[in-house]
């Protein structure tokens, strides 16, 4: 007896994308906003060397990753290979790893004390090469979260802008999984507006639609590219 699995075998990795970047699309159009300012972030921790690779195949530059170590296995041979490869670290970061981010990642979006930033600034000047920075804030004041809590967020965003030097773009939150996500990122866009940041890192594979309306820039997307994880991982960022 034959199988009849392939009946019902699941998207492909190209399938999905297209289906993201359709609801991008269509959530700029209801939002009134042009799609090209939003910029989708896939999110390839744990995946296999395979799914980056049909990733890759679609057209997708832009990647976020949550462990240094991790991500140095993944990307460290086809940094070079990949013409326009972007990397992001969007998992908490230790101070003794700063060296090591700033020399892989493009993008740090998780910055998130003044200990951190005087790290990547130093590491910043060691390495020659400024990473581009967000801070995360932890919207929901969640006690086992990462992230500047949001009363001191502006004092940290000075910080890292003019005592530490660093290239502040934007902020970056992730709401808490039992709340509606959209108070939490009008707080964020208003945190953006009053301290002049143009970049919004927010919303994930449940609700990036939302975040689009409420003005992200960024939207960071792993299980509706790749399907489920490969691997149970404490839940962070996409």
């Amino acid at each position: 007896m034959t199988s009849s699995s392939s009946a019902f075998s699941a998207p492909s990795i190209a399938e999905r994308v297209a289906g993201v970047r359709a609801r991008i699309d269509a959530a700029c159009h209801a939002a009134g906003r042009d799609p090209a300012g939003v910029t989708l972030t896939a999110v390839s921790k744990t995946q296999a060397p395979e799914a980056i690779d049909a990733i890759l195949a679609t057209g997708q530059r832009i990647f976020g990753e949550n462990r240094v170590q991790e991500a140095q296995g993944r990307w460290a041979d086809r940094r070079g290979a990949v013409p326009a490869l972007e990397l992001r670290l969007i998992g908490p970061l230790q101070t003794n790893k700063a060296e090591d981010a700033v020399a892989l990642f493009d993008v740090i979006e998780t910055l998130d004390r003044e200990k951190l930033a005087r790290a990547l600034a130093q590491a910043g000047e060691k390495r020659g090469r400024s990473p581009r920075v967000l801070v995360q804030v932890n919207t929901g004041a969640e006690p086992q979260k990462a992230g500047v809590l949001p009363d001191a967020a502006d004092a940290l965003i000075a910080a890292a802008r003019d005592t530490y030097g660093l290239i502040v773009e934007g902020l970056m939150c992730i709401p808490p999984a039992d709340q509606d996500a959209e108070p939490h990122f009008q707080m964020l866009r208003a945190m953006a507006e009053r301290n002049g940041l143009s970049v919004l890192s927010m919303g994930m594979s449940g609700d990036y639609e939302t975040a689009i309306r409420c003005g992200a820039t960024h939207v960071r997307v792993g299980t509706a590219l790749f399907g489920e994880r490969n691997r149970p991982e404490t839940p962070s960022s996409s």
